[in-house]
């Protein structure tokens, strides 16, 4: 049986900029009871930008807080269950502009939430999120031509995009599991991308390296409504 629901919004307009890491960098992030799930035996973490809109906790809308932007830096990680895997992500860090946002999800979770000044562009192909930090503006974009084509099975975009459970170590060194619901999405391959950000003061020093090179591959999707279901304890 599904857990109950704890969040439903639409997340659209996803950047993802993916870059290939020393699976040792993030070994110290990885919770207890999950294990890394590699591309093609490589490690690979996604600096994220979208649109978190009609936002609803429970059911019910918060004023001021039903729209806003999120940047967050992710890996991907798996667990076993009796027959399947269960393809999930874990966080670095989630940037949001509300604060109580932030709080909300750091005290109940222990989601590694910050909340800073946000804003986005999306024009004409360009999809761009800055959010300042340390007294200047930092930024992540993609550039994007055509339509938006069906992820293709067993490709580097289904890699990226279709990762359905989420990961949050506790305080305690617990682990809770959140399965997160949506459609399969139609996403376009970027045809160029930035990231302009101080890696090593917002993430830690292992990675500034990595994220100081070009992406391996930049994708945009086009998002949809989606479920996050209440979190369970492991």
């Amino acid at each position: 049986m599904n857990a109950p629901r704890f969040l439903t919004a639409e997340w659209r307009s996803l950047v993802m900029l993916n870059y290939t890491v020393d699976p040792r960098i993030l070994a110290p992030h990885v919770p207890s009871g999950v294990e890394l799930d590699l591309w093609q035996g490589e490690a690979v973490v996604s600096m994220v930008g979208f649109l978190f809109l009609e936002t609803l906790v429970l059911g019910v809308s918060v004023p001021f807080h039903g729209d806003f932007e999120e940047v967050n830096l992710r890996f991907y990680v798996r667990r076993r269950v009796g027959d399947e895997w269960r393809r999930g992500v874990t966080f670095i860090r989630e940037i949001v502009p509300r604060r109580a946002i932030a709080w909300t999800a750091l005290a109940i979770y222990n989601e590694p939430y910050l909340a800073l000044p946000m804003k986005h562009r999306v024009t004409d192909g360009d999809y761009e999120y800055s959010w300042k930090f340390a007294g200047a503006w930092h930024r992540l974009g993609a550039a994007v031509r055509g339509e938006p084509q069906l992820i293709e099975p067993g490709s580097e975009q289904e890699f990226i995009f279709e990762h359905y459970w989420g990961y949050t170590r506790q305080r305690n060194g617990a682990t809770v599991e959140y399965e997160v619901e949506h459609p399969r999405w139609r996403a376009w391959t970027a045809e160029r991308a930035w990231l302009d950000c101080d890696a090593h003061e917002l993430y830690g020093k292992p990675f500034a390296t990595p994220l100081a090179q070009p992406p391996r591959s930049a994708f945009v999707a086009e998002g949809s409504k989606v479920c996050v279901r209440r979190a369970v304890l492991l």
